[in-house]
């Protein structure tokens, strides 16, 4: 098993823990906004560690990026031109969405974290969250896309 394999594993393992963390930070923030409730240091953890987690994500996104074979394939010009192949999905579309949604994640993490009362750290954590999570959505290679597709647990 080369260092590839194992990262893979941990990149699609990884993955539902960026989801998790973005669903229940975006319930608990939906549910502390609506009810008026004080943001604590749970709430405040979950920001903090979703955006984590999502960096991690990232760092191995990236290392995945640069050793993939399909993305290899379209910088080497295999990949067809006149029309969205899977080369193309993975090599542009779905790492600048992924790219985009964290960005968008860390600033709605250090947004929320410098909001002043409860009600507007709420506020703040489920509008950006929830675009970034909205942007994930769109770069999933899900298995019924025309695009690309993946299954959504993978046999090593």
């Amino acid at each position: 098993m080369n260092l590839f394999t194992v990262l893979l594993f941990f990149h699609s393992l990884i993955r539902w823990f960026v989801l998790a963390g973005l669903l229940i930070a975006i319930c608990r923030a939906y549910r502390g906004y609506t009810k008026r409730l004080p943001f604590d240091k749970t709430d405040n953890a979950l920001r903090h560690w979703t955006a984590t987690v999502a960096h991690i994500q990232l760092m191995l996104g990236i290392y995945m990026y640069t050793q993939s074979p399909t993305v290899k394939s379209l910088f080497n010009g295999i990949a067809s031109t006149n029309r969205v192949s899977e080369p193309v999905f993975f090599g542009a579309i779905h790492i600048g969405m992924m790219l985009a949604a964290i960005i968008i994640i860390t600033i709605g993490s250090a947004r929320a974290r410098r909001q002043l009362n409860h009600h507007d750290k709420f506020k703040t954590m489920l509008i950006w969250f929830g675009i970034a999570l909205a942007a994930i959505f769109i770069a999933i290679p899900w298995p019924f896309s025309p695009l690309a597709h993946r299954p959504y647990l993978r046999s090593f």
